[in-house]
């Protein structure tokens, strides 16, 4: 009777986060008006060989970013590592870990990092270089909690710790992310996930490259210009995203099977717009992916994505590795490619 209870009030969750998009449509796309945006980059080889269309999916570690309560029904312990060469000769990287507790459900370990090589301080008098170096990273740890309400609806919820640095500067939040996953019997067994991710709060950096020395009156000889004095910084919200999804099986046999998956997006820091993408599998063994992310928003870059998987099980043993690979057209930038190791036991 209360698993039945907390089923209908996760159902509840999810037609409120559907409407709470549509509500907050916006007229202004809001680009570049919030902080830590490396929270939406797509994680894992596999969602981003579909385009990104993975949340109603969630079926691999990387549902910890996608949707924390695609890990509900994973029965095995299983961990993930993730690179990608992104853009800007930056490196982004992703560590993700499921431990399934039986009918306690499941927990969730992830690790998110962007970062940067380090590059010449230049003032106007030295612009070869003043002999220091400064970098960037952005860093986010999260902690996952997901559970079956029924044989068909899970939920979950991710608290994370969020940092970003820039030479002597840093900034930190922390933020919630919650998710859900139905599973129905409409045309085979489509199934519908929804997320809302980074609700939390802002972030404002701080350090000691905000101090500086001013001269009080340059006018006036003789007068201090050794006066300290500090920059005041603005509070930047984080990237928060409503996501809906639906995905299923147009094609099962003995040895093929092929998924679709579509997603919508609503952010709060631009348009609305879909990503889509199909999966064809042999065998349970290799994988095939396309996709498009970005769908209908007019000023991206690129959105055509593609991608393969193998999926191993070792020698006199149960442990399943899985490698993935995916390629995503990023237009007038550079093309980005992304690595997935898998290992499930």
């Amino acid at each position: 009777m209360q698993l039945n209870k907390l089923a209908k009030f996760a159902k509840y969750i999810l037609i409120g986060m559907f409407l709470l998009s549509n509500v907050h449509a916006q007229k202004v796309s809001k680009t570049g008006t919030t902080a830590a945006n490396f929270l939406q980059i797509p994680v894992g080889a596999a969602a981003t060989g579909l385009g990104g269309a993975f949340v109603s999916l969630a079926n691999d570690a990387s549902a910890l970013y996608w949707n924390v309560s695609g890990i509900a029904n994973m029965e095995k312990f299983e961990a993930q590592l993730v690179h990608t060469e992104w853009i800007a000769e930056t490196s982004f990287d992703y560590a993700g870990a499921i431990l399934p507790l039986g009918e306690f459900g499941t927990l969730g370990l992830s690790f998110t990092s962007l970062k940067m090589d380090d590059m010449k301080v230049t003032t106007i008098e030295l612009p070869d270089g003043t002999g220091e170096y400064f970098s960037a990273s952005d860093i986010a740890f999260g902690v996952s909690y997901a559970r079956m309400l029924t044989d068909r609806f899970s939920i979950g919820f991710t608290v994370k710790y969020i940092q970003q640095s820039i030479w002597h500067m840093n900034a930190s939040a922390f933020a919630v992310d919650a998710g859900t996953k139905f599973r129905t019997d409409l045309l085979g067994g489509m199934t519908i996930g929804a997320t809302i991710t980074n609700f939390g709060t802002s972030l404002k950096l701080s350090g000691r490259d905000t101090r500086y020395f001013i001269r009080v009156d340059d006018t006036k000889q003789g007068s201090n210009d050794r006066i300290p004095t500090e920059i005041e910084m603005d509070e930047w919200d984080l990237p928060l995203v409503f996501q809906i999804g639906v995905s299923t099986d147009v094609l099962q046999l003995e040895n093929y099977k092929l998924v679709l998956a579509v997603d919508a997006i609503h952010p709060n820091n631009d348009y609305q717009s879909m990503n889509a993408g199909a999966e064809f599998a042999f065998n349970d063994y290799l994988f095939i992916r396309g996709g498009y992310q970005s769908l209908l928003l007019a000023d991206s870059e690129g959105g055509l994505s593609f991608g393969m998987g193998v999926n191993s099980k070792m020698l006199f043993s149960d442990t399943i590795v899985k490698f993935d690979y995916a390629y995503r057209d990023f237009g007038r930038l550079e093309n980005t490619h992304t690595f997935s190791l898998s290992i499930k036991y």
